[in-house]
């Protein structure tokens, strides 16, 4: 008797989830090249558990062994052919990479393809222009929920409209449909999975516990109020990637580590007895507020997890320009907080934004000459293991970008477009008597200062220097960390000058002098 004839295995589905790449080299691209986002790799993790559907990754700044066009980047007409996706989801969380996601949304769409997007640069105002670039659905709310509802809608099983949290284009005019409730139960969701990024190489993985801050930064997009996971699901991340991986390095990418402080302790209980049981040392970034360095009790639970560089976002050294920020801190009370950190044993690195324009009502005049040497002092006073001082950013949907274009100060987006829109270049007109010229030149300089050009065989006359520590028998794991604080500065300045040269060597190739004198005139027509 003849056997049946086998049934065909059913069909699968793919969604490509792409990272654009970023217009330009500058000061994040070292690091990209090491990691990569969060945030789509958590929703192609969500697809990839849905019946009948595959997921992938494409890092187009974290892409090293894939099919590349001329201009050094995926050839996605290549990639189409190996592995045929059926739906595109494009990653908008950074506001400078949205001219390349147009470019690429249209060129799927060209395949005939059905495009979707979602980040944080995708707010009321910017909707409409982004579903002209075609783009068929814009996920307003959180990607995990809201993918699964359009996969269905795209299989004809479920109207567009009934799904919450989304955007289309229809009859000429933008409908964006009822937001859905923020997500709440992390812990239901997959871990996380990152051997879905295709030709990448991840040295340095994100993992996330806090979404959401209660800050309320006048020029930041993350807003409302934290939501946590518990503090065994962010550990499950970090044990499944040591695993099956063998990762070590990681960044919580937690706009501020630390806000749920009970959560965050047993956190760091759980990281130290799993390190200790396994017998392996973790490298952990975090992002944490200044007012923590008073919680001594939460710094020894914070080194003894592993974690060994704090991210601080001093924003500015000017009183007057943190006062414009709503931060109450002065410069001094800053200065002595990094130093209690320093002093529990942790690298720093400082985060500024230079030339943050006064409000109205309390104006104050400055020039750049003063506003460099304040910066350097600061620095200088502060001890910094690293530096990244950017321009301020109006960025969609902000109260800083609302304050500056009713004043009629930025530059219109038609001659300064959103690639320059990455904090290494001015977008608006600044208070006086700075020129948008000297924002630019300063950051370079006070940059420039910190990352003196290193030469590779001084970091390597530091390792020789290592029999100085018979100098600190006394006290070993100190002598270990200064010794050790000294050679990643010494590392670190050798990146930082290599990066800045390339960065300075490119912006001069470039044409923004020349867009930057038609927005200004352009500006400067209407008023």
């Amino acid at each position: 008797m003849p056997a049946p004839p086998e049934s065909p295995l059913p069909s699968r589905k793919l969604l490509r989830m792409i990272i654009p790449a970023y217009p330009a080299f500058n000061i994040y691209s070292a690091t990209a090249r090491i990691t990569t986002a969060l945030g789509p790799v958590s929703v192609a993790t969500a697809v990839n558990d849905i019946s009948g559907w595959d997921a992938e990754v494409i890092d187009e700044n974290n892409y090293r062994r894939g099919p590349k066009g001329p201009d050094g980047r995926p050839d996605h007409a290549i990639l189409q052919r190996i592995r045929p996706a059926d739906v595109v989801g494009l990653y908008g969380g950074l506001t400078s990479t949205i001219p390349r996601l147009f470019q690429l949304a249209a060129f799927y769409k060209g395949l005939g393809l059905p495009t979707t997007a979602g980040g944080q640069h995708f707010v009321a105002e910017t909707l409409g222009e982004a579903l002209e670039h075609d783009i068929d659905f814009i996920a307003t709310g959180e990607g995990e929920r809201v993918i699964g509802e359009l996969l269905e809608h795209l299989d004809s099983r479920k109207d567009r409209a009934d799904i919450r949290g989304i955007a289309y284009a229809e009859g000429g005019r933008v409908v964006r449909t009822p937001d859905a409730e923020p997500l709440a139960d992390f812990d239901a969701l997959p871990i996380p999975d990152f051997s879905l990024v295709r030709y990448a190489r991840i040295t340095l993985y994100p993992v996330g516990r806090v979404r959401g801050c209660g800050m309320n930064c006048e020029f930041c997009t993350v807003k409302g109020r934290p939501r946590y996971a518990s503090p065994e699901r962010l550990m499950q991340q970090f044990a499944s990637l040591f695993e099956t991986r063998g990762a070590r390095s990681f960044f919580i990418v937690d706009d501020l580590f630390g806000q749920d402080r009970d959560g965050t302790l047993r956190l760091c209980q759980l990281l130290r007895d799993y390190q200790r049981a396994v017998r392996v040392r973790f490298g952990i970034t975090v992002q944490i507020r200044l007012d923590k360095a008073g919680d001594a009790e939460l710094l020894r639970a914070m080194r003894e997890a592993g974690i060994h560089m704090v991210a601080i976002g001093f924003e500015s050294p000017i009183t007057e320009e943190l006062l414009a920020m709503n931060k109450r801190l002065k410069p001094e009370e800053m200065i002595a907080m990094t130093r209690l950190y320093r002093r529990a044993g942790f690298r720093v690195h400082g985060m500024f934004i230079f030339g943050y324009p006064a409000r109205p009502e309390e104006p104050f005049r400055m020039d750049a000459t003063e506003r460099v040497r304040r910066f350097r002092r600061f620095i200088t006073a502060a001890r910094l293991d690293t530096v990244q001082v950017l321009l301020p950013v109006p960025l969609p949907g902000t109260e800083l970008t609302r304050r500056l274009r009713e004043e009629g100060r930025i530059y219109p987006t038609d001659c300064i477009g959103w690639e320059y829109y990455d904090g290494n270049f001015p977008l608006f007109e600044p208070d006086e008597p700075l020129t948008a010229e000297e924002m630019q030149t300063s950051i370079r300089k006070i940059m420039g200062r910190f990352y003196k050009p290193v030469r590779m065989w001084s970091v390597g006359l530091h390792i020789l220097s290592f029999p100085v520590m018979i100098f600190w028998l006394h006290n070993i794991k100190a002598g270990w960390r200064l010794w050790l604080r000294r050679w990643w500065k010494n590392v670190f300045g050798y990146a930082g000058s290599r990066i800045l040269k390339k960065w300075t060597a490119d912006l001069k190739k470039g044409t923004f002098p020349n867009e930057l004198a038609e927005a200004r005139e352009r500006l400067r027509s209407k008023h």
